[in-house]
Formats: structure tokens, C-alpha cells, sequence
């Protein structure tokens, strides 16, 4: 790939940048080149409506003048020391961050393990194009499915270079291959649509084209015909796809940054119970072939995996320099780059599976809402409230009934997380990875 993505000069961009902020007057300064290359193809009815190919570069310099800071960036590097006199002029009239700094050197990764991020299988215009046109063909093979909503592949390779004033130069290549489908069933106004998609790291772990379209179809074809709710409590099981999301407003809630400023609704709760006994979270930056795999974080610092809920207990907040120092605690490896500073984040977070098929929950409930499809953005996350619109199918006896649709489903994430049951059918495919979840008594606010 190096015909592709030139790594020794993006190692060049970042060193010349730190050298020109230092003798600009920086006490401190680090630097990240980041450059990529992506291609995608998407296909309706048989042709291809748009091909697009992008190729970019960005250098961000971040310099600090005592407890002060300023970045800046550029897509290219014509004069490297022009760059760093405005970053170091800004940062001596910044207002002082008393956390702002770069990360200890004791915390900096000194080895750099094999992860499988690049695979060298380059992609064509024709190749996509391929992908596409078969997964949208196996929708439209799937009986009731009367239109393509379109379908999509793509490519993109990128690499990333960090190189820090105190020594730290670390460097990696990744890819990722990904396809979608989205299948249209029924007519006038009682047209209904779903999708299916994969995304990989590695090529030959994609999932077969036809199996994807197949899929969409058959998700759009099930929806038909949906019916309206009333008013009630129920049993309530999220099937995978829409239980990442209750994974994300875990992360969202033990982010360091919320905890520091005290708008999380778990910020009291170290060390307590937050789920029931027996659930596990897991966070591993080393996860092999990972969505988010990396060998270390925004600030060089190294990571290991995290029993972030262990036995049902909260044991982690996710930390980067900044956030670890104003809470006194040490940094454990989470810093994501974010234009001129870094943020905290979860890197390829699970949610363990636990012994019951989705069937076997549906069993167990014997009644209750099967969420497929989630609606807006209702979470408080300073009290945890959760309402949202959803669709999905109503089931009794463990048996799906009919479609149903414009629902609202209430409770509190403190409520959710206690009584959240996972199933055994862990989507392992994501960043954010889950089985499909059970809660019991959610509030569904329909006709």
C-alpha cells in the first residue's frame, strides 16, 4: 500500500512540525498527520448512480505554552515553521487550562503490537460495483420487495502519525470494506423499508453480498401492515442492532469529561452496582481486527483491556490526560483525537452475551414489544431519563404476532441498566458490540 499511503513521509510531516513549535518557543507540542484514501460505489435499480473517490491530508500541531494551549491545522505543510509561530502566538494569549499538558512519558507506549488493521486487498470502481449490484439483486428477489432503496460498498485506507515533544513517534495503517441495502415492500402508502449492512476490516470476513440483500428484503417485508399500540407497560427486548445504542449511552455516561464536569447520571457511582449481577462490559483497544482497534491512544499513552462492568459493578470511567488529572486519577489509555485537543472515549466496548437465544428471551417475557428500529434522541444524560420513538413487532406466547410502529418507549437508564437481561447472539462485527437485550417493564406510550 505504500504507492497508496507514503507513511515514512507523514513520520517526516509530523517530526518537522514538532522541531519548527519548539524553536518557535513551545514548551511542549505534539503533532498528527493523518492522511487517507476512499472509495465508494452506490447502485439503484440496476445502475450506478454515483462514484466517489477521496484522497486527504491534515497536520494538526498542538503547542503549549505553560498551562496554556492552541492547535492549529493544515492540509498541507509548505512551511512548517510559518505553522508553528501561529500556533505558539495564539497559545501565550489562550486563558490557562490547569489540566492541559502532554501525557507522562512512564505512560507513553514503548511497544507496538501486531493487530491486523491493514489488509492489502486494494479495491477497484468495478469491484464495488460488483458488491453492490448482487446485494441489491438478492433484495429484490425476496418476495414483497417491489423497489430498491438503493445498496452501496466501499473502501478506504488510511494512516495516522503522532509524534510528541518528549520523544513518542508511533504510526499505523488501517482498512475497512463495507457494503448496505436498503429494500422497499408494498405500495402507496403502505411502502415500508429496512436495510441490512456489513463493515470489516479485513475483506474476507465481509459477509456475502446476497446474504445482506436477502436480509434487507426480508427485514422491509416483515414490516408491512403495521399496526398502532395503546397505552401500556411491557416487556421490552432490544434485538442487537438497536441494543448498541444502550451500550452508547453506558459510554456516553462514564465518559471522564462528563464525570469532571458532573453531567453524567452515573457520576456517584463508582464501585456500585449499576446492572445486575453476572453482567460484564469489556473495552479492548487490542481487540484484533477491530472497528476500533488501535495501537495506542491520541496522546501515545498505552492501554489494556477494561472490565469496565464486572459482575454487574462499575469499575472504569473511560480517561485521557486532561480529564484523568482534574479527577486525580491516572489516565488509562482512552484519549480520541479531536481537531485541537483530545476527548475521551470507549474504544471496541462490548456488552458479554449471556446464555438465552433471542427466541428464549421472547419465551421468557411471553409477551412484550421485539425493537427493531429506534427514533430520535430523547436521553437526559444528566438524569438518565430515556424516551424514544420505535417500531418493531408485538409478540405473545414468544411468538411474533404482527408489525408494529410509531411507539414511544419511556423509563429511566438507571431503571434500564438494572434489569437489562442479555441474550446470547452477540453482533460482534462493531465497535459497540451487543447481543440482543431484554428489560422488563418499560412504559410504551402509543394510540
Amino acid at each position: 500500500m505504500s504507492e497508496l499511503i507514503d507513511q515514512s513521509e507523514l513520520q517526516s510531516r509530523a517530526a518537522r512540525l514538532v522541531e519548527a513549535a519548539r524553536k518557535a518557543g513551545a514548551d511542549a507540542c505534539d503533532a498528527i498527520a493523518v492522511t487517507g484514501v476512499s472509495l465508494s460505489v452506490d447502485v439503484r435499480e440496476g445502475k450506478v448512480e454515483e462514484t466517489e473517490r477521496a484522497e486527504g491530508d491534515d497536520v494538526t500541531l498542538r503547542v503549549f505554552v505553560g498551562k496554556r494551549t492552541a492547535a492549529v491545522s493544515a492540509n498541507r505543510l509548505d512551511d512548517p515553521a510559518s505553522l508553528a509561530e501561529r500556533a505558539v502566538a495564539m497559545a501565550k494569549v489562550a486563558p490557562e487550562d490547569p489540566y492541559a499538558g502532554l501525557a507522562d512519558q512512564d505512560l507513553l507506549v514503548k511497544e507496538f503490537p501486531e493487530l491486523e488493521l491493514l489488509d492489502t486487498k486494494e479495491m477497484t470502481a468495478e469491484d464495488l460495483t460488483q458488491i453492490a449490484l448482487e446485494a441489491e439483486a438478492a433484495g429484490l428477489e425476496v418476495e414483497g420487495v417491489t423497489k430498491s432503496g438503493g445498496a452501496g460498498a466501499s473502501w478506504r485506507l488510511a494512516g495516522v502519525v503522532l509524534a510528541t515533544s518528549h520523544g513518542f513517534q508511533g504510526s499505523y495503517m488501517s482498512s475497512r470494506y463495507g457494503m448496505s441495502m436498503t429494500a422497499v415492500a408494498g405500495e402507496g402508502t403502505g411502502m415500508e423499508r429496512d436495510y441490512d449492512f456489513d463493515s470489516r476490516t479485513y475483506y474476507e470476513d465481509l459477509e456475502a453480498p446476497a446474504e445482506i440483500g436477502r436480509r434487507a428484503g426480508e427485514r422491509a417485508v416483515r414490516r408491512l401492515n403495521p399496526n398502532k399500540l395503546s397505552t401500556r407497560t411491557a416487556n421490552v427486548i432490544y434485538e442487537s442492532r438497536a441494543a448498541r445504542s444502550i451500550l452508547g449511552h453506558l459510554v456516553g455516561a462514564i465518559n471522564g469529561a462528563a464525570i469532571a464536569r458532573k453531567t453524567s447520571f452515573l457520576k456517584d457511582r463508582m464501585g456500585e452496582a449499576v446492572f445486575a449481577p453476572g453482567i460484564q462490559v469489556v473495552d479492548d483497544p487490542f481487540k484484533r481486527r477491530g472497528a476500533a482497534t488501535r495501537p495506542f491512544d491520541g496522546e501515545g499513552t498505552r492501554a489494556e483491556r477494561l472490565d469496565v462492568i464486572e459482575d454487574g459493578v462499575l469499575r472504569h470511567w473511560f480517561l485521557d490526560g486532561a480529564s484523568a488529572r482534574e479527577l486525580g486519577l491516572t489516565p488509562n489509555g482512552r484519549a480520541h483525537r479531536s481537531g485541537s485537543g483530545t476527548s475521551p472515549g470507549a474504544t471496541n466496548v462490548t456488552l458479554m452475551p449471556g446464555e438465552k437465544s433471542l427466541e428464549e428471551l421472547m419465551a421468557e417475557a411471553g409477551q412484550g414489544l421485539l425493537v427493531t428500529d429506534l427514533i430520535g434522541h430523547g436521553v437526559n444524560g444528566l438524569t438518565g431519563d430515556y424516551s424514544r420513538g420505535a417500531a418493531g413487532f408485538w409478540f405473545e406466547n414468544g411468538q411474533i404476532v404482527e408489525a408494529v410502529s410509531e411507539i414511544t418507549i419511556a423509563s429511566n437508564l438507571k431503571d434500564m441498566f438494572a434489569r437489562l437481561v442479555p441474550g446470547s447472539d452477540l453482533d460482534n462485527r462493531y465497535s459497540a458490540a451487543t447481543p440482543s437485550v431484554m428489560i422488563e417493564g418499560m412504559a410504551l406510550a402509543g394510540s
